[in-house]
């Protein structure tokens, strides 16, 4: 059963986001750069999103574990060097290549760019501090001090800001399905005349 968006931003908000600074301090212990987790938090947020239903997740601080070391294993694998001895093993193997196609990437690129267009484009406080905890991962705590706010103001505008995010970029996906139907309708029209 399909959940409304406001339902899974609901979710997301209280049952993950809290865990961000837990999942990118274990991540920095296995010796991630900054830039990877960066990455697989990111990702794991990209996953969430394209959820339609969280239902099935009874427990969100390990489903958000979970999804940040699978992503985390699966960069790991596309980094290896594979010796030139070994490519030809590979390929009688027929192994599928999991890599994006070159589209895929260019569309997580354009993706990437959307959102932080929207980060850009949050309020001036909820920007400051949705940047210091998501991008920069400091703790609630620390973004309180830094900003001198409370922990509480902190906690709210850094849910407030991916809600934000995360409405935003359920509405693009909307409008582009209903492009993309429309295209598909009109291509159906054109090929009976």
């Amino acid at each position: 059963m399909k959940q409304s968006r406001a339902e899974i931003v609901a979710f997301v908000g209280g049952q993950i986001l809290p865990h961000e600074a837990d999942v990118r301090g274990w991540l920095r212990r296995s010796g991630s750069s900054a830039a990877d987790i960066d990455d697989v938090v990111q990702e794991t947020y990209c996953r969430l999103a394209a959820l339609e239903t969280v239902a099935h997740i009874a427990n969100g601080r390990a489903y958000f574990f979970r999804t940040a070391r699978n992503i985390a294993i699966q960069k790991i694998r596309r980094a290896r060097i594979v010796r030139i001895d070994c490519v030809t093993e590979i390929d009688a193997l027929n192994v599928v290549d999991d890599e994006p196609s070159p589209e895929r990437v260019v569309a997580g690129r354009r993706e990437l760019g959307r959102v932080q267009q929207l980060i850009e484009g949050l309020p001036e406080r909820c920007r400051q501090i949705f940047t210091l905890r998501r991008i920069h991962g400091l703790s609630q705590k620390e973004t309180a001090a830094r900003l001198g706010v409370t922990e509480n103001v902190v906690e709210m505008q850094s849910a407030r800001g991916l809600r934000l995010i995360l409405r935003a970029l359920s509405e693009t996906t909307a409008q582009d399905q209903a492009a993309v139907g429309k295209a598909h309708e009109l291509h159906s029209v054109r090929k009976r005349d």
